[in-house]
């Protein structure tokens, strides 16, 4: 394993989805950094996604927090420390520890997760820690808990490779997994392998995908109860397996078959066609090897464990489980949410897969020899929040996530946070939502800078190594704890040397007395050294002297961790909407992530390629709501639910079904003036995992009266001033904001002397076709363009990029900036596609219109694809829309010759 000062990288792992892709950085020749795919990185093989392939775009101090800061100023370490357990112990001592609550984040590393809860539930002595992957697995992990008696996913990566039938239940795959996409695909076209895609819109996903059952949201229990029906009426049920490892079956098939009793009554309850319903279950009850992969869609609902445990009857029920090629497989959104859940880091587990009996409190609590150890389970995410404005949480301690933009009912949730007598946060970005509000603000490393673990959603642990030193006074998340520990009384517990250590003890806990009864053990790692620590090399649990290299499958041909080693068939009651759809709300609401973003952009957002893609919010809806609507492409809508709005631009696509409407969740109030997507979201949380619903929220739209559309495009970010909407996007010599505005009238030219920079300008304005464009020059250099038009304009900066690089001396060559067009004569790209190489829509579109009909002759002809290949389904796409425009245009010649 190669040192931070070899040549050839260090080895890391990618810090976004839960692929766990892994990752070399390395130096280029002047000294900047690379980030390239680990060819031996078992999750990845050297692939990387447009995200992973833009890190080393990201590692800029822009926005860094870098020093202790207290109410405002700058403070030393020792002060930060110091008041931080100082609050603590006010808090505690004046209302007990149960108004102390702790809100983490799947972007911490495991060691930093264990200290946080030990420190929580042990010492402190409250319960209320939870994550944000409350809001992204949470539905999951209650699903195997219940099945399986543990939180296990049972099946591994390579499935994908072996399996002949692949679902994709609730997940856009091939833009939140791109890489697991691209393995799939291999399959498809290697073997021959089908792939089914379970999802209201038709996503890029479906490009690669051989049937796409575009359900009604909210309706998935009844798809897979009727396939659990399927199964029993075609003998597709092993009833060897059933009697030797299972309990339940009788009764999960009874009542499954209440409402499912029939394909028609399934296809009825589900809105799908008869005939695509009867080629599902053909395929499920026909193919032997089935691996169904679920995520988002599946668990952010109000059914979201119900939904889960439909999946796994299934396969429990034909032992379709723990082999090569057949399982399910739950794909983690974050890149560390399984290994916050390994040491405990949800409100409803104690530490090491352990729950809160007296046996497993008495385990945890003898091997931390905790004075204050916690008895139960403590509040989940929203519960939290909610119990902020009560009044019964004081202090509340946030790492590494942004709660007042994600969690539902985001408008309120932010106004808690006012409420609170203490709020911590330990970020490494100086402004989000979240760090505005905070009284007490602690700088924590960086990607680039962490050291640690980190496990994939196939349960392999991997190596997080830092190859940047820590940006100004930036220290690691455990080292931050544990300085407060200390000032807490605690040091005995807390006296850590490093990560190794941390982990070493993570380790060693998860053997603690455990003849068994948990399968999440890595024992075999508890005595490793430093060194060893270092050149770890990714492996999944269990890990244990018997399996010294980690276990690929689990639950072929071993029990099942429950009291009496039988899985549970659990009966699933037919799903109810939390909420309906009624004539004052009348479209249901679904979000999601967008190709090249993740969560709220603080990372992301920071490069100029991954926002050319989209690089607005936006609404999706169908053309036909939005005829309903009065609404046209382009136009700034505003959609709402009974708890908040959001303003965005509308995307028209035949992609969403009718009656309903999808916005992306990454833009926050840093980015845009009222595109946080969880002011929307209504908050009835799933009752088993406390998970809130994300994909089925009755909402309304209208269009925004907009009278002028513009853009400003600038060296530093430009603030419009009285307008009805505005986004900021990063470009390669600046920011590009898009804004509209609903006055009747504006003095662009006063308007401009607020908002742009001070400087010589050139302007242009036609009054009759209310065009207005002005450019800032400062000893001839360009600092900034206003667009604005009473039509919009899709204006992409790269018409200006050569100009930002240049310099203008005379009057002439400054007006010739307001043209419009580039001055490099070069063709207008149109809407990008491939980030990778910036390859625009009319580009593509020439080069089909050429003869390239596959991706692969795209790539040749325009490298588009040709790196991380996550704009191949798009390719795709154009190539079948050219395709269809042909044949349509072929018909409509046939029928004129023969009228």
């Amino acid at each position: 394993m190669k040192n931070a000062t070899d040549s050839d990288g260090v080895k890391t792992t990618c810090p976004y989805c839960g692929v766990g892709c892994g990752v070399v950085a390395g130096r280029g020749a002047d000294h900047s950094f690379t980030t390239t795919g680990d060819v031996t990185h078992p999750a990845n093989f050297g692939r990387l996604c447009s995200k992973g392939s833009a890190l080393n775009e990201t590692l800029s101090l822009e926005s860094r927090l870098l020093h202790p800061e207290i109410e405002g100023r700058c403070a030393s370490w020792p002060e930060a420390l110091d008041r931080v357990a100082s609050d603590l112990t006010r808090v505690r001592d004046t209302h007990g520890p149960d108004a102390i609550a702790f809100y983490l984040s799947g972007q911490l590393l495991t060691e930093d997760y264990y200290v946080a809860n030990k420190l929580a539930k042990g010492f402190i002595g409250t319960p209320h820690v939870d994550t944000n992957s409350r809001l992204c697995m949470a539905s999951s992990v209650a699903g195997h808990k219940r099945a399986f008696g543990e939180d296990i996913v049972p099946q591994c990566y390579d499935d994908l490779e072996q399996a002949d039938l692949i679902i994709l239940a609730g997940s856009n795959t091939a833009w939140c997994h791109p890489v697991l996409y691209q393995r799939i695909q291999k399959a498809r076209q290697e073997r021959g392998t089908k792939v089914v895609v379970i999802d209201p819109r038709r996503t890029a996903t479906c490009e690669g995908a051989d049937l796409h059952l575009a359900i009604t949201p909210g309706t998935d229990q009844h798809l897979w109860n009727g396939l659990f029906v399927a199964l029993a009426d075609r003998g597709r049920i092993d009833f060897q397996y059933i009697r030797a490892r299972t309990e339940g079956f009788a009764k999960a098939l009874a009542v499954a078959r209440n409402e499912n009793a029939t394909l028609l009554k399934t296809a009825r309850n589900t809105g799908l066609l008869a005939a695509d319903v009867k080629t599902f279950f053909n395929w499920w009850c026909d193919t032997e090897k089935v691996v169904s992969c679920y995520s988002q869609g599946i668990n952010q609902s109000h059914q979201g464990t119900d939904k889960v445990n439909a999946i796994l009857n299934c396969h429990l029920a034909t032992g379709r489980i723990g082999k090569v090629g057949c399982g399910p497989l739950s794909l983690t959104g974050q890149p560390n949410a399984m290994g916050g859940r390994e040491v405990g880091g949800l409100a409803n587990m104690l530490a090491a897969h352990m729950g809160f009996s007296d046996a497993e409190r008495e385990i945890v609590g003898t091997f931390w020899d905790a004075p204050n150890l916690v008895t139960g389970e403590g509040l989940k995410a929203v519960q939290m929040f909610d119990a902020i404005a009560e009044g019964r949480i004081k202090a509340l301690w946030v790492m590494g996530t942004n709660p007042a933009v994600s969690l539902p009912r985001a408008d309120e949730m932010r106004a808690n946070l006012s409420k609170l007598d203490t709020l911590i946060v330990s970020e490494n970005v100086s402004v989000n939502d979240t760090v505005v509000a905070a009284g007490i603000r602690l700088p924590a490393s960086a990607w680039s800078e962490k050291d640690g673990t980190v496990t994939n959603s196939e349960r392999r642990i991997s190596r997080q190594r830092g190859f940047v030193e820590p940006a100004g006074e930036a220290r690691p998340d455990w080292w931050i704890m544990q300085e407060v520990a200390q000032r807490l009384g605690y040091r005995d517990g807390f006296s850590y040397t490093g990560p190794a250590e941390i982990f070493r003890e993570h380790a060693r806990l998860s053997g603690f007395k455990n003849d068994g009864e948990r399968v999440f053990n890595i024992s075999a790692l508890a005595d490793i050294t430093d060194q060893d620590f270092n050149d770890l090399e990714p492996i999944q649990w269990p890990v244990t002297d018997s399996h010294p290299d980690g276990v690929a499958r689990l639950f072929n041909d071993t029990a099942f961790p429950t009291p009496n080693g039988l899985a549970r068939l659990l009966p699933i009651e037919n799903p109810t909407l939390a909420e309906k759809v009624s004539d004052d709300w009348p479209m249901l609401m679904n979000t999601g992530r967008i190709r090249d973003q993740w969560h709220t952009m603080t990372r992301t957002g920071l490069t100029a390629r991954l926002s050319t893609h989209l690089p607005e919010p936006f609404i999706s809806l169908h053309p036909k709501d939005a005829a309903t609507h009065d609404i046209a492409a382009n136009d700034i809508v505003v959609a709402e639910t009974r708890h908040g709005r959001m303003v965005a631009r509308a995307r028209l696509t035949d992609d969403q079904k009718p009656g309903d409407v999808f916005a992306p969740i990454h833009w926050s109030g840093t980015n845009a003036s009222d595109a946080r997507i969880g002011a929307l979201l209504t908050g009835p949380a799933d009752p088993v995992s406390g998970q809130p619903e994300a994909k089925a929220m009755p909402s309304r739209i209208s269009r925004l009266p907009v009278t002028f559309h513009g853009r400003i495009f600038s060296r530093k970010p430009a603030a419009p001033q009285n307008t009805a909407y505005w986004s900021l996007a990063k470009t390669s010599f600046g920011t590009a904001t898009t804004f509209a505005t609903t006055a009747e009238t504006v003095d662009w030219n006063a308007w401009a002397a607020q908002v742009l920079p001070d400087g010589e300008t050139v302007m242009f304005e036609d009054a009759d076709m209310s065009v207005f464009r002005m450019a800032v020059f400062h000893d001839g250099r360009l600092e900034a363009v206003l667009t604005v038009s009473n039509q919009y304009q899709s204006t992409s900066p790269a018409w200006l990029e050569s100009a930002f690089s240049g310099t203008f001396q005379t009057a002439a060559e400054r007006r010739g900036v307001l043209s419009g067009q580039t001055l490099d004569g070069q063709p207008d790209e149109g809407p990008i596609v491939c980030v990778c190489y910036q390859v625009g829509a009319n580009t593509i579109a020439t080069a089909i219109a050429s003869g390239s009909g596959t991706p692969e002759a795209v790539g040749k002809t325009t490298c588009a694809g040709t790196n991380c290949g996550s704009c191949v389904p798009e390719l795709r796409r154009l190539i079948n829309q050219t395709a269809k425009s042909k044949q349509n245009t072929a018909a409509k010649v046939v029928v004129e010759a023969a009228e």
